[in-house]
């Protein structure tokens, strides 16, 4: 008798504390705090899909822990090693975010190179290029062309001093492309007319 009594008040205590058992609440603020930390540091913009997938971590978390809320028994035990591994994610994104910036400072730093490089050439090409009739019209539109490429240009380094570093890659990006293709256009041209350039 006294045994199954031993049993059972064992048996009762577990229930109790087991059903007692809270929701890891300071491992979810951290995590929280640390994936808020991220964000702070844009890390949403440019390390997006990685920012997206440990929050999209927490929110799973999250659904388990409710889950467990509402069972008799509740175990957040795997819960809180998910918890602290977010945490450690999302502390991890700041330092991505630092690194992929830098990255597109020396992408937009190169492309801006290369760009002023390209109007130059396309304006030393232009002086070469054929100017009959139509080819006045044509050069005056490219000259033009080239000099709202040189305004894009000159507008990066104020973007960069802001932080807006993916919009002076955008826009660094587009100049590049629109210099590139009137120096292909330039040459085609100096080609089918038969002059070296």
């Amino acid at each position: 008798m006294k045994k199954i009594f031993y049993v059972l008040s064992i048996v009762a205590a577990s229930i109790i504390f087991t059903s007692c058992a809270k929701a890891p609440q300071a491992e979810i603020d951290a995590a929280k705090a640390a994936l808020e930390q991220a964000k702070t540091a844009q890390a949403d913009l440019y390390v997006e899909a990685d920012y997206l997938a440990v929050q999209d971590s927490l929110n799973a978390v999250m659904v388990e822990i409710e889950e467990q809320s509402s069972k008799l028994f509740k175990s957040y035990g795997t819960a809180k090693e998910k918890l602290v591994v977010i945490t450690t994610q999302a502390t991890e994104l700041v330092a991505k975010t630092d690194v992929r910036k830098e990255e597109i400072k020396t992408e937009v730093a190169t492309a801006e190179a290369a760009t002023l490089a390209l109007i130059e050439e396309n304006n030393q090409l232009v002086a070469k290029a054929p100017k009959g009739k139509e080819g006045k019209e044509a050069i005056e539109a490219i000259k033009l062309d080239l000099t709202g490429i040189s305004t894009s240009v000159s507008e990066v380094p104020a973007l960069i001093a802001s932080g807006d570093l993916l919009g002076a890659q955008t826009k660094v990006n587009a100049a590049q492309q629109k210099a590139t293709e009137i120096n292909t256009e330039l040459k085609s041209v100096l080609d089918k007319a038969k002059i070296k350039y």
